[in-house]
């Protein structure tokens, strides 16, 4: 599933094209993809001008000049092809400009759009509990610090709780976690302050860094311009099950399962 850093690259690819341009035409090639297509969303985007982009945890936002703001999500296999050649089945939402033609595609159709009122956009019901964005001012150590006081929880698996902090995903939090050297299964009211002063700081840096590179790529997620990510090469425990740890203090990477998720760390250096 695409994780923040490829939201974030997939947002940043369709803002160099579709960003001031008015939307001239809008079709739905079917009647919804893992939920129904919001009612009335043809006749509201149809002559609305694309005012922004941006980003809430997983999730893109287009906002048009109507104050009304184009929601998606991306699933597990959705992406946007920019003037894409040739018509494909899975191309679900298209939408265009006197400039270019927009297609969410997405052959699993796990991925979903909605619109709303941009004023209302902090009470759309997946952001109204939502923590801060981890690479936003509002994510600090005093933060996380607060949320995760007392609790018995894995630490790991307190980071993918969207309570805690938003956007956070399973790859990320992993090789987080192993720059910070903090053990996954460590109870989340164990991690003290001088270890989530190296945490915070090891988010913020693997996400930044993935956006860079353009995020990961990963089975089948594409940026816009078709180009794919490069920071799976930089992976140091994710996918690296039974390979000697980077640092080389003698420890093999592991995988365990937590939350139904794949976990990997080296338990040597992590504790």
């Amino acid at each position: 599933m695409p994780e923040l850093p490829e939201v974030e690259t997939t947002v940043r690819g369709l803002e160099r094209f579709m960003e001031g341009e008015r939307i001239t035409r809008v079709q739905l090639n079917r009647p919804d993809m893992r939920f129904p297509f919001p009612q009335g969303l043809v006749q509201s985007l149809t002559g609305a001008r694309v005012s922004s982009l941006g980003r809430r945890a997983k999730y893109g936002l287009i906002h048009t000049d109507r104050e009304s703001t184009l929601i998606f999500h991306l699933g597990m296999s959705g992406r946007w092809r920019i003037d894409p050649g040739t018509d494909d089945k899975h191309d679900h939402l298209v939408i265009e400009t006197a400039q270019n033609r927009f297609a969410l595609n997405d052959p699993r159709r796990f991925g979903y759009v909605d619109l709303v009122d941009t004023p209302a956009l902090d009470q759309w019901p997946a952001f109204a509990a939502m923590g801060p964005e981890p690479l936003g001012d509002a994510f600090t150590v005093d933060h996380l610090r607060a949320a995760i006081k007392g609790r018995k929880q894995a630490i790991k698996l307190l980071l993918l709780d969207q309570h805690v902090v938003a956007g956070l995903g399973n790859i990320y939090v992993c090789e987080a976690l192993f720059r910070a050297g903090i053990h996954p299964r460590k109870a989340g009211g164990r991690v003290y302050k001088p270890a989530l002063e190296k945490l915070v700081p090891a988010i913020k840096q693997v996400l930044e860094q993935s956006i860079v590179d353009g995020g990961s790529s990963l089975r089948d997620y594409a940026r816009p311009d078709g180009e794919l990510g490069y920071f799976a090469t930089r992976f140091q425990v994710y996918g690296h099950e039974g390979e000697p740890c980077v640092r080389g203090d003698g420890g093999v990477i592991r995988r365990i399962v937590q939350g139904g998720r794949s976990t990997w760390f080296c338990p040597v250096c992590q504790t």
